[in-house]
């Protein structure tokens, strides 16, 4: 565990002079520089100029945020200026860097956090694994024996948390990017509803999916990190929603499922009934909106699919294509002949799914688990092409279904397994019910701190 685990707590040692954003820095910065395979390019000349007008700042008592100061790394598929935005992917690598910051970017710069640098990632963001052959593959650090995945395809940023390099990192989350590599880390990971930030100087995969969010250790930190992302100071976010007035719905599909593992089952009943008895209604109901949901997404059917194809269709007719990850090859040429009358329908279908789903919640929160499993080893699935398809599918199955209905969500920790690995349960809620649902993130947590 990091000194100053959580964003909050180390503005704290700011903020009382215990500590200063500069040695932080220069901390960061070795620890990153010895993990290649997690950070594909670190911003040291610019990050040393933040750190040291951010330590002035604090000297002086005039920070520009409660986060100034603070080390942040991003997806490599955001826009940092002068650095390449590689996806991920070696065809990138001669691409000219970029001009000018992405939104989110400038928006944590104007606070006065510190960017670090770029992170790992799956190549194009097309995997729930988090693999890299271009730029290596993040270890997992939740266990000491066999090297296991880091989730992806925001994996980079996942184990920059992980490790303790930063507290707050940035990702993306087409099919469950972000929620998956939480999972798997012990952390927590929210995806936004697609409308909350400006995707200006990010490197899309699917246009109608795509959502940005942060990875984080305490849901504090990541409210906060949202205000400043939107320019909005609201202190009442950090206020937790009472228990009692909280309405968590769980479908009994998910909880029955036989590829659930033990240990993920388990974990998540205890966490309901902790949850209920500090006061929330925890009612175990059919979802009807997110079971036709995810039959859609076990038919292959799959909005993404159409999309990502579309977006990297010339590069797949090009003589660069045998340059690619031959798992992201393979996915991307999946959808090569699907019908446009069948993405139209699907595009149809998730709008109507969308509807029903506000209808059926009327305000409550979904919750379940985030992923059906814990990590799994690395090595098989970087032999056999099969496995790898077979898991990442299975792995990505529980957070396909909310990516599709646009819903907001919250991955958090709920326990171990018996080999010390972690579980996550994840709660959701109906698209634009974002703020809502960080509260209920925030009461939730610390119900389980108890546990």
């Amino acid at each position: 565990m990091p000194p100053f685990p959580t964003a909050l707590a180390l503005a704290a040692a700011y903020a009382d002079g215990s500590s200063d954003p500069l040695s932080v820095l220069e901390a960061a910065l070795a620890d990153a520089k010895a993990m290649p395979e997690v950070f594909i390019s670190l911003s040291v000349e610019r990050a040393r100029r933040e750190a040291l007008a951010s330590r002035a700042r604090w000297q002086a008592g005039q920070p520009l945020s409660v986060l100034d100061g603070v080390p942040v790394a991003w997806k490599d598929l955001f826009d940092m200026a002068g650095s390449i935005t590689t996806a991920g992917s070696q065809t990138r690598r001669e691409h000219p860097p970029a001009r000018t910051d992405a939104a989110l970017v400038r928006a944590l710069s104007r606070a006065g956090m510190v960017n670090l640098g770029k992170t790992n990632l799956s190549e194009f963001a097309y995997s729930g694994l988090g693999l890299n052959p271009h730029f290596g593959t993040p270890c997992n650090l939740a266990t000491s024996g066999v090297p296991r995945v880091p989730g992806g395809s925001s994996s980079g940023s996942a184990i920059a948390v992980a490790a303790g390099v930063v507290p707050l990192a940035m990702g993306t989350d087409t099919a469950g990017s972000l929620r998956v590599p939480a999972a798997f880390n012990g952390l927590i990971g929210y995806r936004s509803s697609r409308s909350r930030y400006a995707f200006t100087g990010v490197f899309e995969l699917a246009r109608s999916l795509d959502a940005l969010g942060p990875l984080a250790r305490s849901v504090a930190d990541i409210v906060v990190l949202d205000q400043l992302l939107r320019a909005r100071l609201d202190e009442t976010m950090l206020q937790p929603a009472p228990l009692q007035t909280v309405r968590l719905y769980v479908d009994p599909q998910w909880l029955d499922d036989p590829r659930l593992e033990p240990a993920v089952r388990s974990n998540l009943e205890s966490a309901l009934q902790r949850l209920a008895e500090m006061g929330a209604q925890v009612k175990r109901r059919p979802i009807k909106a997110l079971r036709e949901a995810l039959q859609l997404v076990e038919r292959g059917h799959w909005i993404g699919a159409a999309e990502a194809f579309t977006r990297h269709q010339a590069l797949l007719d090009s003589d660069q294509a045998t340059a690619l990850d031959p798992h992201v090859r393979q996915r991307l040429e999946a959808a090569r002949n699907l019908p446009a009358s069948l993405q139209i329908r699907l595009y149809q279908q998730a709008d109507s799914l969308r509807r029903q789903l506000a209808e059926e919640l009327d305000g409550a929160v979904v919750i379940g688990p985030t992923v059906a499993h814990v990590a799994p080893p690395l090595a098989p699935l970087e032999a056999d092409e099969a496995l790898f398809r077979a898991t990442n599918l299975a792995t990505l199955r529980l957070t396909m279904p909310g990516s599709l209905l646009d819903m907001p969500g919250v991955a958090l920790p709920s326990g171990r397994d018996a080999d010390g690995l972690p579980t996550s349960l994840l709660l959701s809620a109906t698209n634009g019910a974002d703020d809502a649902l960080l509260r209920v993130a925030l009461s939730t947590e610390a119900a389980l701190a108890t546990l």
